[in-house]
């Protein structure tokens, strides 16, 4: 936002220079992107004075004697102009000057006379008419008589000026104007501010009844209005012209320029209907239409839905609320009477049509950062004023004022000091803290008890409690003041990774020795995902925490599974050609006790394996699994279970310690044909997926892994081929043979054999066996009594018998 150096001297008695006066801003908390001289470029211009002229035969050239001062009362310039005569003052760019643009002025002969300078126009100057009058003359530049001769022409034609070009945060839409931005200076100088005058006198009765009305309040939460008769267009003054040409807008007519000048100046948006256009002398705000349409000023034609809200006569739209008038309700020539309109309109509903119309304006630009429902009654006191101040129009006692019913009032925070003080770590007296939140129009009132009573401006809707009263306090106190200490809760360490991400590390490390790769996903899906998996209904799963601001409703939902998404990214990498992969996630998942929450989540984290490709199978994440077990020193156990998602004869449970840690197995038939993949992919691809509680995983990893040597002692192998039902699973056989003896350190399945010889219903699987002693050698004794024990096991407990 630009903002002039001398308009806010207007505001403050400012006794620093621009320059120090931007490093106070940027003290504050405003960044000024750039501080612009008015007079860049321009160097060794003064005013001179015509003594002599003389026109120069055979030419149109005039030779002129200026009198400039101690540059020289006799230099000898030759000009093409015509408009000037004896006498005038004119910006004279003496030898060795430069102008706006790089032009640098040398003397040199003109015809064959010699000329030492230039005798300059507004233009060249970089000026205008709103600037300084005459500016835009074909010819030269005439000063002011008094001018002195010599004099620097910067302040002689107000180019002693700067344009503060400020970045506004989102957060401070108080601060989208002059006065704004004025308030702030005020405050951080120490000097009171004057506000501009906004008093005013109604001066005539309305000649015909008008109506306003507000259909969407919700959207509308202030609508204000005034009746203006005998409307008289004329040229605006000076200062005003000059006020909007440094903010880069150019003057069109009086009642036009106070509208503008009241956004400038005190960051209120407004518009002035053309009563004369307004059919039935009625305005109603209100949703638009299914297929409405409307002209913009900017003669751009516009189709409406009931998202966009729209300003309406009678009969049609007649403005884009918060954005633009239309072309049918705009002033002329012909302007008689006029409704000055003022109001606050929500930020998103202005975002939202100004997006999807592709349609922006000074106005919009505002509103989408927020305009407080005070606003709108300080921007039209301040354009009545200038309306009567101006003389182009006869204020009537007709005024409307509609509201959403809540009441106008300051935000009220309870506080303590030592609060305050806690969120900046540091200690500032009672004193300096209420005086500077006073000069930042805060009320404090001290109670008995030593709290504070502090009300916020009515115009800072982004104040709601004490950390942000912190913020004001030390953006005046200083943020040098603040002195860097360690949290209440930090410790000095050696650096390093702690316990826990020692851990994670590990079990990525083990993954990755396993052929998997990470994957990163976002922490948001949506219920399709879910969908997708076939989850119930009733499921657990399906208690996910709903965003109330989604990005979009692809992201609508905090996740409570990984395998949704991990079941995207290979979905993702079967799109792009990528037949095979093993891929891993450990990320947290977002559990909530009860929904509506009313507390924070559970941060479950949880670890999730992907396996995809022609040659995967079951097989590929349990030994990942196993390998993952053998690393933490783990035994892992596998139960017959599914889950939604997975083929009911191919997945299993993991288990340790008696602890359900996850489920794993091959994707389910009827999702595979589901997933948006070419159908030769479906039929030639494996896809598994595993999904377990990494914190249950690691309650059961007693503490630091020890170094245990290995045994002296070769361990004695020997195999054994058992027939059992089809109903006995592989875990259930090697529980029961570890629980035999603990000479027993390894127990492996290497084959499974299935064919009528063994008998319907039965299946032989074969398994390798170690047994190791860490003090001595196994003797062949103690061998033939383990095996002896084992086989007698399994039969008693699970009816298996040797083949």
């Amino acid at each position: 936002m630009k903002v002039p150096f001398s308009w806010l001297k207007e505001f403050v008695d400012i006794d620093v220079t621009a320059q120090e006066l931007e490093e106070k801003l940027f003290s504050c908390g405003f960044e000024v992107e750039e501080l612009i001289p008015l007079d860049a470029g321009i160097s060794k211009v003064v005013v001179g004075k015509i003594v002599e002229m003389e026109k120069q035969e055979g030419t149109h050239l005039t030779k002129c004697v200026v009198d400039c001062g101690a540059y020289g009362h006799e230099i000898r310039i030759s000009t093409g102009a015509a408009n000037m005569k004896l006498g005038d003052c004119v910006p004279t760019a003496l030898d060795g000057s430069t102008l706006p643009g790089g032009v640098t002025i040398k003397a040199r002969k003109m015809q064959g006379v010699e000329s030492n300078g230039m005798l300059c126009s507004g233009a060249e100057l970089g000026l205008n008419d709103d600037l300084f009058p005459g500016s835009e003359v074909y010819g030269l530049l005439i000063l002011p008589e008094d001018s002195v001769p010599g004099a620097d022409i910067a302040p002689v034609v107000g180019l002693d000026d700067y344009i503060f070009d400020i970045s506004i945060t989102a957060n401070r839409p108080d601060c989208q104007s002059v006065l704004g931005i004025a308030r702030e200076v005020a405050a951080v100088l120490g000097k009171p501010l004057h506000m501009p005058a906004m008093d005013y006198k109604a001066v005539c009765e309305p000649d015909a009844p008008i109506t306003v009305k507000v259909e969407a309040p919700e959207l509308c939460p202030r609508y204000m209005a005034h009746y203006v008769r005998n409307i008289r267009m004329g040229e605006s003054p000076r200062w005003m012209k000059r006020h909007l040409a440094l903010c880069g807008l150019r003057s069109i007519s009086n009642v036009v320029d106070i509208t503008n000048h009241t956004l400038l100046e005190m960051g209120q948006p407004m518009h002035a209907f053309d009563l004369n256009k307004v059919a039935g002398r009625t305005i109603d705000v209100r949703r638009a239409h299914e297929g409405e349409k409307i002209v913009t000023l900017d003669e751009k034609e516009f189709t409406l839905n009931p998202n966009n809200l729209v300003i309406c006569d009678a009969e049609k739209p007649v403005a884009l609320a918060g954005i633009m008038g239309g072309a049918n309700s705009g002033m002329d020539d012909n302007t008689t009477s006029l409704l000055f309109e003022c109001a606050t309109f929500a930020r998103d509903s202005v975002r939202k049509t100004s997006r999807a119309l592709g349609q922006n304006s000074d106005s919009s630009a505002r509103y989408e950062k927020g305009v407080d429902r005070y606003s709108p009654q300080l921007g039209l006191a301040r354009a009545l004023h200038l309306i009567q101040q101006l003389d182009c129009g006869d204020i009537t006692t007709l005024e409307y004022d509609l509201t959403d019913g809540r009441p106008l009032e300051r935000k009220h925070i309870v506080t303590t000091p030592a609060k305050i003080c806690a969120v900046l770590g540091i200690t500032v007296p009672d004193q300096t803290m209420i005086d500077i939140l006073r000069r930042l129009e805060f009320t404090v009132d001290v109670q008995a008890d030593g709290s504070w009573d502090v009300s916020a401006p009515l115009y800072r809707d982004d104040v709601e409690s004490f950390p942000d009263l912190a913020e004001e306090v030390i953006r005046e106190y200083g943020y040098d003041h603040i002195v860097p200490t360690f949290l209440n809760t930090a410790s000095v360490t050696n650096g390093g990774l702690n316990y826990d991400q020692k851990q994670q590390l590990k079990t990525k490390r083990l993954l990755a020795a396993q052929g998997f790769y990470e994957a990163s996903t976002l922490a948001f899906y949506s219920n399709a995902e879910l969908d997708m998996l076939h989850i119930p209904a009733e499921d657990e799963a399906r208690k996910a925490i709903r965003i109330l601001n989604p990005i979009s409703e692809n992201l609508s939902i905090m996740r409570t599974l990984l395998t949704p998404s991990m079941l995207n990214v290979i979905v993702d990498n079967l799109k792009k050609s990528n037949a095979e992969g093993r891929l891993f996630e450990m990320a947290p998942v977002y559990l909530a006790k009860e929904l509506p929450i009313n507390e924070h989540p559970h941060e479950r984290q949880t670890l999730c394996l992907g396996a995809f490709g022609p040659e995967e199978d079951f097989f590929t994440v349990k030994g990942a699994l196993e390998a993952l077990a053998a690393g933490f020193g783990l035994t892992f156990d596998y139960q017959r279970e599914t889950a939604a998602w997975l083929h009911p004869g191919i997945s299993a449970a993991v288990y340790c310690n008696g602890k359900r840690l996850g489920v794993f197995g091959k994707l389910a038939n009827e999702i595979n044909a589901e997933l948006e993949i070419a159908k030769e992919q479906k039929d030639s691809q494996n896809i598994y997926l595993g999904e377990l509680d990494y914190e249950a995983l690691m309650s059961c990893v007693e503490g630091e892994l020890r170094y245990k040597p290995l045994s002296p002692y070769a361990p004695v192998k020997r195999d054994l081929a058992l027939v059992c039902g089809e109903t006995v699973s592989c875990g259930e056989i090697e529980e029961t043979i570890r629980k035999a003896s603990p000479l027993v350190s390894e127990v492996k399945l290497f084959d499974i054999y299935r064919g009528a010889n063994l008998g319907e219903g039965k299946k032989s699987m074969a398994f390798s066996l170690s047994l190791s002693d860490s003090k001595k050698e196994v003797s062949a004794e103690e061998v033939e009594r383990v095996v002896k024990k084992i086989l007698g096991n399994l039969k008693f407990k699970l009816g298996i018998e040797i083949r």
